[in-house]
């Protein structure tokens, strides 16, 4: 079968050798310009002067562009229309564009952006969460509350713990960094963007343009990464280079430097965390409250969406018959947050998990054991339902749970390392486990479409486009292998091309972890189609019906007779039968009221486990992890071998958001972590050395394409099994709990060992 075959990414020979084409590397004219912003220096402030002289001065410079010379300013934001391509007056943070060069080199415009000369009247900047609540700073008008049950039963609780923690942003530090060109055409602009969203892109040039959005063609091979980074935040490299392609008649180009694209961009979003809980004396949960302080940024970006979502996981794998959960969503003068792998999930479920490892620590009980009573129900049981009433109906946390900590020898090597902690005075260890329930769906639900366009030549060779866009993760693959397991050919049989809105129209971001579903089933849909038509036409030739056609290993078999695929394709072409198809798909079953926080967001959960062990150095606060175990729900995996690596650096990723990968902004709210000198993301030494994953293999209950599931963000979430791993190993240092924030940095975990010894 060609689905489930563990194929290697379809560009992996042309990553090693260097040969895979990526937006930097496409040929340019000898006449293409280069684009740099010249960017605020302060978190708000008033603009009194801006003198560009210099700056148009400056060798090689074309063209510079202030808010002035635009007076019919573009807009990129994805939701409010409340950012600006130009700063208009104020600046409202650090690393914000006011005027744009366009220059004949990339350097030349660089080095030009710097030589502007900006008066500036400070004025008040909220850079916390702290001072934006204080000030009613938010981009809703109160805090967004959803509920169930009676939150005041909390006080007949056994156990009642109670807590505030901070958890950090995360820069993308995608490989590719933020790249456009923009080409001038007879009738339009043709645009090659590093995004996730070629729509979006396609519409934010158009409208900055005033053209409609069939005069503008975006285009996208394939992105050196993108975890979120590139879904909203390359509007503003793309609208430039239009903007200055159709000013100068030229191609266009911008790319950031790694400096600036951290500056510039949006983060995961760090938030505040403020819980508190009531369970029986087993553990089980009688109500829990949570409060987020989310810092959203200058401007509202994706924020409302990753907020609720962050809401929608508060809940994590655990039935909790009354809850509470209040969200703040606070507009503050930093770089306006944005979507990250995961969306929000990450945030919400590591603060249940927190609530989990408190209370076991509090009731001197197993983290496990206590997670174990707070399952909801198996599969096969009567369903219960999430705080916003959707009915978990395929639970297998518990299976996955009980295997793992088997497999893991969990029980056996936490007894092992309570005794090495007992002997050892500096090196203490820890291990932790952490389950994950993690929806699957955009929870804005007109966004679960995708189509896709089918191609079969009278060769028989096949050609798909489909409104995904390959970042490294394998979708294209995976969508080579279902259409050609519709086909009966091998995947290297059918060519993807580049994601391309001039031939799929009106595509959704790839995001929400549902590439593979929504694309792979657009695909699927648009062979079927073909091969309902070759299916007939080879029937009717032999009398027979055309369900008994089968195709496999290239052939075409009906009746007792076996065709080359290639031969049967000639045919139907010659008998002027279509062999061209688009595809649709729409995600069924889903209805959302985010007013009303009720409805069923997702049309299923992917589960997962992971196992963390760690050892930390109390005098210094270094740590390592050790070891990793993990057992991650893939339903029918569509490709065990691309799973498994988006599951190993899923985990990676997720546990460097933990524990290195620490934003730091100055008293200014100038961003002081702003390159690979000062911002710690994971290497490769920093994997476990003993690092175990495998696949859950049951079905998707639901009719996902191969009885698949999702794999992009679920598994980022088994990172926090680190995490809490380090929260053992302080534990170990003295009876308070160790309240460790994120993330969880050498310098964090010493200050939580020296405060749980009292020091």
């Amino acid at each position: 079968m060609t689905i489930g075959s563990p194929l290697p990414h379809d560009s992996a020979p042309l990553h090693v050798t260097g040969q895979a084409r990526y937006v930097d590397d496409v040929p340019l004219p000898g006449h293409a310009l280069h684009l740099a912003f010249g960017l605020s220096v302060k978190a708000h402030a008033e603009i009194l002067s801006l003198d560009l002289t210099e700056v148009r001065k400056s060798g090689g410079v074309v063209l510079v562009l202030s808010a002035e010379d635009l007076p019919d300013m573009p807009d990129l934001s994805p939701t409010v229309h409340d950012e600006p391509l130009l700063a208009t007056g104020t600046v409202h943070y650090a690393g914000q564009a006011i005027f744009l060069v366009i220059a004949e080199t990339h350097l030349q415009a660089r080095t030009a952006a710097r030589r502007a000369k900006i008066t500036y009247r400070d004025l008040p900047a909220l850079l916390t969460v702290e001072a934006a609540l204080a000030a009613n700073s938010r981009f809703e008008q109160g805090p967004i509350l959803w509920s169930r049950g009676d939150i005041t039963t909390m006080s007949s609780a056994h156990t009642v713990v109670e807590g505030e923690f901070e958890v950090g942003g995360q820069e993308h530090f995608y490989l590719e960094g933020q790249v456009a060109v923009a080409i001038p055409q007879e009738d339009g602009m043709h645009v090659i963007s590093s995004t996730q969203h070629p729509t979006e892109i396609q519409h934010k040039v158009a409208h900055a343009l005033h053209l409609p959005m069939s005069a503008v063609r975006v285009e996208m091979r394939r992105m050196g990464g993108g975890f979120g980074g590139k879904e909203s935040q390359g509007n503003a490299l793309a609208v430039a280079c239009a903007l200055a392609a159709h000013a100068t008649g030229k191609p266009c180009k911008m790319r950031y430097d790694r400096d600036d694209d951290m500056v510039i961009t949006g983060k995961r979003h760090d938030l505040k965390i403020r819980y508190k809980a009531g369970a029986d004396a087993s553990g089980k949960f009688i109500a829990v409250d949570f409060t987020h302080l989310i810092r959203c940024g200058w401007s509202q970006d994706l924020s409302l969406a990753v907020a609720d979502r962050a809401m929608l996981h508060a809940d994590n794998c655990y039935f909790i018959p009354n809850i509470r959960i209040e969200s703040h969503r606070l507009k503050t003068n930093t770089q306006s947050a944005t979507a990250y792998r995961g969306f929000g999930g990450p945030q919400g479920i590591i603060g249940i998990e927190r609530v989990i490892d408190h209370l076991a620590h509090t009731l001197k009980l197993d983290p496990a054991l206590v997670m174990h009573r707070n399952l909801y129900a198996p599969l096969g049981a009567p369903p219960q339902t999430t705080p916003y009433g959707m009915q978990v109906e395929d639970s297998i946390t518990d299976k996955i749970l009980n295997s793992l900590v088997e497999t893991s020898r969990y029980h056996e090597r936490k007894a092992a390392i309570d005794a090495f902690n007992a002997a050892s005075p500096i090196l203490k260890k820890g291990i932790a486990v952490t389950p994950v329930k993690f929806g699957i769906s955009f929870t804005l639900t007109f966004l679960n479409q995708a189509g896709a366009l089918c191609h079969v030549y009278q060769d028989g060779s096949v050609i798909v486009n489909h409104g995904g866009t390959e970042m490294g993760q394998g979708l294209n693959q995976k969508v080579a292998q279902v259409t050609a397991a519709v086909f009966g050919l091998t995947a290297a049989q059918v060519k993807i091309t580049a994601a391309d809105t001039a031939k799929v129209p009106n595509t959704s971001a790839t995001a929400a972890s549902s590439g593979s579903d929504l694309n792979g089933k657009a695909a699927e849909n648009a062979a079927l189609t073909i091969r309902d038509r070759i299916s007939a036409f080879i029937a009717e030739k032999h009398q027979v019906l055309p369900e008994t056609v089968r195709f496999k290993d290239g052939q075409i078999r009906v009746g007792a007779e076996t065709y080359d695929f290639a031969r049967v394709v000639n045919w139907v072409y010659q008998a002027r039968i279509s062999l061209s198809s688009t595809g649709f798909y729409a995600t069924p079953k889903i209805n959302w009221d985010r007013v009303k926080g009720q409805g069923r967001p997702f049309l299923y959960f992917a589960y997962g486990a992971a196992v963390t062990e760690v050892v930390i150095d109390t005098l210094t606060g270094e740590n390592r992890i050790l070891r990793a175990d993990i057992l991650h729900d893939c339903g029918n995996s569509l490709n065990p071998a691309l799973d498994i690596g988006q599951v190993e650096g899923a985990y990676v990723q997720g546990a460097g958001w933990l524990t290195t990968e620490e934003l730091v902004w100055d008293a200014r709210g100038i961003l002081t972590t702003h390159a690979p000198s000062t911002y710690k993301i994971p290497a490769v030494s920093d994997r476990p050395d003993i690092f175990n994953v495998a696949l859950w293999t049951d079905s998707n209950i639901e009719d996902t394409v191969g009885k698949s599931k999702a794999v992009g963000e679920p598994p980022f979430n088994l990172g926090m099994s680190a995490f809490f791993a380090l929260s053992h190993a302080v534990s170990a240092c003295g009876a308070d709990y160790p309240a460790l924030n994120a993330p969880a940095t050498a310098e964090r975990i010493l200050m939580a060992v020296n405060r749980v010894r009292n020091v």
